[in-house]
C-alpha cells in the first residue's frame, strides 16, 4: 500500500516509483507525529523510559524509512519526476525533523524522565541513550524561547532546500560536459584501458561505430582524471582541467550565492544556540570539541610538512625543465598531475596501469571477504538478485536490486552462522548517479533482546570505479581498491554493530571518529600478505610479482606531502568559512579561497576558482562534513595509530581483528569513542605513526 514505507527487508526497488512519493512520505509524517503526540499527551508522573525516550527512537521508524529510500535513490537514479517529488516534500520532511527538538511538550516530558532517579535504574546503553538524546535537544534549541526555536526551525527548512539545489547543481553541471575526440592520434599517451573505455562511452551515447570510432570523455573521475595523469596533449588536458574546475561556477549552476546563503544560515543558527559560530556549535561533542582545537590540530601538521611540500614542488618544476630544456618555471594545474606520474614512472619505474590487471572488481571484492573472515570471523556470501524496471514488480524470493550491476550480500557470524546483516554494492559511474563513493545504511537492526531473534542489518556501498569494458571485467586502480577497503570498513561498521539502542549504533559516531574503520582498512591494501589474498591477475591468477611489487612499495609516499597537504587545506578551508565568516562574507569567493590557504598551495601560472562550489561533502546537505572536514586526517592519526597494533602481531592477526571488532567495531557510540580507543589500544592515541606511514617522520623531528 505504501512501498516507500514497506516493512520488507529485501526492498522492493522497482515498486519505489516517483507516483508514490507523496503519499507514502505524507502518510510516514501522519504516523510520526501521531506517535510524538502520544509522548507529549502521557502523564510526566507515570511516564517510563519506554513510553519516552524509547517510544521517541522509534516515532519515526517508517518516514525514516522511507525519505532514507527516497534520498538513496536520489544518489543513484536521478530522474526528473523522481527530483520533483523529493522536493515537493522536501520542504514539509525538513520542517518535520527540525519541529522535533523544538517541541516544548515533547522537551518538558523527556526532561522530566531524564533528570529523574528513575534513570538509575537503566543499563548502561539506555543511559547513553539518555544523556546524548538529551544533549542533541538542547544543541538543536530545546531550551530557546519560543521565537528563536522557531527561526531555528525556519533555518533547517531553507538549508535543506538551499543544500538539494546545490547537490543538484553539481551533478547536473558534470553531466552538462562532454568530450569527443575522433583523431585516435590525440590520445597519444592515454592508457589503453582508458581508450578503451571512452570508446565503449562513445558508443553507448551513439557518437561511434565500430566503423567510425570515437572516444567521449566526461567529468566523471574515472573518465577525467586519466587524461590529466597520462595525455600527452597539453592543449586537452587544459580542456579538461577548465571544465572540471568550473563545476557548478557558470550560469544556471553557479553554487556562489549558495554557498554564502548557506554559510549565513548556519551562522545565525550557531548564534541563536549560544555560540561563537558553526564550527564551535558542530564540534562541541566530537572529539575536537571547538574550531580552535581543530584548526590547531590542522595548523600543526601543516608546519610539519610545510617544508618538503614546497620542495616536492620545486622538484617537480625542475624535473619538467630537464625534460623539455629551458628555464625553471611554474606549473599550470594541468601539468601537475601529468609531470608528476612521469616523474614517478621515471623514479621508481611503477606504472599504474602495470597493477591494473591484479585488480578486477570481483576478485577484489572477494578476497577482501576471505581476508575480513579471517581477521574478524565473518563470512560474506553473495546471493542471486534480480532486477526490474521501475513500475514492472514481479514476485520473487530473490532480493531485488535498483540496477543490473548492484550486487547483493549477506553477511555471518563465522561462529555462529548467525546473518548479522545484508548489504548492496554498486561500483560504477552512471549520469544518474552523483560522484563519489559512500557508504550508508537502509535498516539498522538490534541484537538479540528479550527472547527475541536478531534483527540484521541492510546497508550499501557505492563508488564511481573504472567500468567494465566490452565484456571484460572492470580492472581497478589501486587507489580504486583503497576505496572500496574503505568504504567497505564504514560497513563493517554499521553491519558489526551489536548496540542495543539504534540510534548509538553502528557510524553513529562523532565524525572526527567515523573514519577510523574505514580508513584502517586501507593498511590492508599495502601489505604483501594482505594483498596476495585479493591482488590477482585476471587472466592468470598469478599474485603481484615481487618486482613490481617492490616498486609500488617504494613509490607509495612519492609526493607524499602534497597528498598530505591537499587534505589539509580542504580541512582549513572548511574551518575557516565555519568559524570565521565574518572575516570573508560579502567577498568574492576566490580571492578567500586563496587568502585562506596562501600557506596550503604552491603557486601555479594559472589559479583555478575555489573548489568550494562542488564541495559536496560541505554543502549538498544541512551539516554533512560541514566544519568536519578536518576528521579525515584527525582520524588517519587513529587509524595509523591502531594499525601498529595489527603490524606487531604480523597484521592478519586474528586476535588483533576480534579485539578491534569487539572494542570499536561492535559498540558504535554506546560509549564515549575515545574510550573505545583506548580499550583497543591501552593507552590514548599518538601521532608519530602517521607521520612514518607518510614518509614525513624527518620533516616532523625538524
Amino acid at each position: 500500500m505504501h512501498p516507500f514505507l514497506a516493512e520488507d527487508f529485501h526492498v522492493k526497488w522497482s515498486t519505489l516509483v516517483p507516483e508514490a512519493i507523496e503519499s507514502d512520505i505524507r502518510h510516514g509524517l501522519e504516523v510520526a507525529k501521531e506517535n510524538i503526540e502520544a509522548i507529549c499527551a502521557q502523564d510526566a508522573a507515570t511516564a517510563t523510559y519506554e513510553s519516552t525516550f524509547a517510544a521517541l527512537e522509534k516515532a519515526s521508524e517508517a518516514l525514516d524509512r522511507g525519505w532514507g529510500r527516497l534520498q538513496h535513490l536520489d544518489s543513484v537514479n536521478d530522474n526528473p519526476a523522481q527530483r520533483e517529488a523529493l522536493n515537493k516534500m522536501l520542504p514539509e520532511v525538513s520542517n518535520f525533523y527540525a519541529s522535533i527538538p523544538l517541541n516544548q511538550r515533547l522537551w518538558s516530558m523527556l526532561r522530566a524522565f531524564g533528570t529523574s532517579a528513575m534513570t538509575d535504574e537503566l543499563d548502561p546503553v539506555q543511559k547513553r541513550f539518555v544523556e546524548e538524546t538529551m544533549q542533541d535537544f538542547i544543541q538543536s534549541g530545546a531550551n530557546l524561547p519560543t521565537n528563536e526555536k522557531e527561526r531555528v526551525a525556519e533555518i533547517q527548512a531553507e538549508l535543506s532546500k538551499l543544500t538539494k539545489a546545490y547537490g543538484e547543481h553539481v551533478l547536473d553541471s558534470t553531466n552538462a560536459w562532454e568530450l569527443v575526440i575522433e583523431d585516435e592520434a590525440k590520445l597519444a599517451g592515454l592508457p589503453d584501458s582508458a581508450k578503451a573505455a571512452a570508446l565503449a562511452n562513445a558508443k553507448a551515447k551513439g557518437v561511434a561505430t565500430d566503423e567510425k570510432p570515437a572516444w567521449r570523455f566526461t567529468l566523471q573521475f574515472p573518465s577525467m582524471y586519466p587524461i590529466l595523469q597520462f595525455l600527452d596533449d597539453d592543449g586537452i588536458r587544459k580542456q579538461v582541467w577548465e571544465a572540471s574546475s568550473k563545476v557548478a561556477s557558470e550560469g544556471d549552476y553557479d553554487n556562489t550565492e549558495l554557498i554564502w546563503k548557506i554559510l549565513a544560515l548556519r551562522d545565525e543558527k550557531a548564534e541563536i544556540l549560544g555560540h561563537e559560530n558553526f564550527a564551535d556549535l558542530t564540534l562541541q561533542r566530537r572529539m575536537a570539541k571547538d574550531a580552535k582545537t581543530a584548526l590547531g590540530f590542522t595548523e600543526d601538521l601543516h608546519d610539519r610538512i610545510a617544508e618538503t611540500y614546497q620542495q616536492e614542488y620545486r622538484e617537480l618544476c625542475e624535473y619538467k625543465a630537464s625534460k623539455l630544456g629551458g628555464e625553471v618555471d611554474l606549473l599550470e594545474p594541468w601539468e601537475v598531475a601529468y609531470w608528476s606520474e612521469k616523474r614517478r614512472k621515471e623514479q621508481y619505474d611503477l606504472d599504474d596501469e602495470a597493477l591494473r590487471p591484479y585488480f578486477p572488481v570481483d576478485r577484489v571484492m572477494s578476497g577482501m571477504f576471505e581476508l575480513c573472515s579471517k581477521i574478524f570471523g565473518i563470512t560474506m556470501v553473495e546471493r542471486e538478485s534480480v532486477y526490474y524496471e521501475p513500475g514492472s514488480s514481479q514476485e520473487s524470493d530473490k532480493p531485488e536490486v535498483w540496477h543490473e550491476e548492484v550486487k547483493f550480500y549477506d553477511l555471518l557470524d563465522s561462529e555462529s552462522g548467525d546473518r548479522l546483516g545484508s548489504f548492496y554494492a554498486d561500483w560504477h559511474p552512471r549520469e544518474t548517479k552523483r560522484g563519489g563513493a559512500w557508504m550508508n545504511c537502509l535498516e539498522t537492526g538490534l541484537p538479540a533482546l528479550n527472547g527475541e531473534e536478531r534483527k540484521p542489518h541492510l546497508g550499501l556501498i557505492l563508488g564511481n570505479m573504472s567500468p567494465p569494458v566490452d565484456g571484460k571485467p572492470a580492472l581497478l586502480t589501486h587507489r580504486e581498491v583503497e576505496t572500496i577497503f574503505h568504504e567497505f570498513g564504514h560497513l563493517l561498521h554499521g553491519l558489526l554493530s551489536d548496540v542495543s539502542v539504534k540510534s548509538l549504533a553502528g557510524t553513529n559516531v562523532p565524525w572526527d571518529f567515523v573514519e577510523l574503520p574505514s580508513q584502517i582498512m586501507e593498511n590492508f591494501c599495502w601489505d604483501r600478505q594482505s594483498l596476495d589474498l585479493f591482488a590477482r591477475h585476471h587472466e592468470t591468477g598469478e599474485a603481484i610479482p615481487d618486482d613490481l611489487f617492490d616498486k609500488m612499495i617504494a613509490a607509495r609516499n612519492y609526493m607524499s606531502a602534497s597528498a598530505f597537504m591537499r587534505q589539509l587545506s580542504l580541512g582549513k578551508l572548511d574551518l575557516e568559512l565555519h568559524s570565521h565568516l565574518d572575516r570573508y562574507k560579502g567577498r568574492d569567493l576566490d580571492e578567500v579561497d586563496r587568502e585562506i590557504l596562501a600557506d596550503y598551495k604552491v603557486k601555479l601560472k594559472t589559479e583555478a576558482p575555489s573548489m568550494v562550489r562542488r564541495f559536496n561533502h560541505l554543502f549538498s546537505s544541512p551539516t554533512g562534513y560541514a566544519a568536519g572536514y578536518y576528521s579525515y586526517k584527525w582520524a588517519e592519526v587513529l587509524d595509523a595509530d591502531a594499525f601498529t597494533r595489527f603490524q606487531k602481531h604480523g597484521v592478519i592477526s586474528e586476535e588483533v581483528g576480534r579485539e578491534f571488532r569487539e572494542c570499536i567495531l561492535s559498540k558504535g557510540n554506546s560509549m564515549p569513542v575515545d574510550e573505545s580507543f583506548r580499550r583497543f589500544m591501552g593507552r590514548d592515541p599518538e601521532l608519530e605513526p602517521l607521520l612514518v606511514r607518510a614518509g614525513l617522520t624527518q620533516t616532523a623531528a625538524a
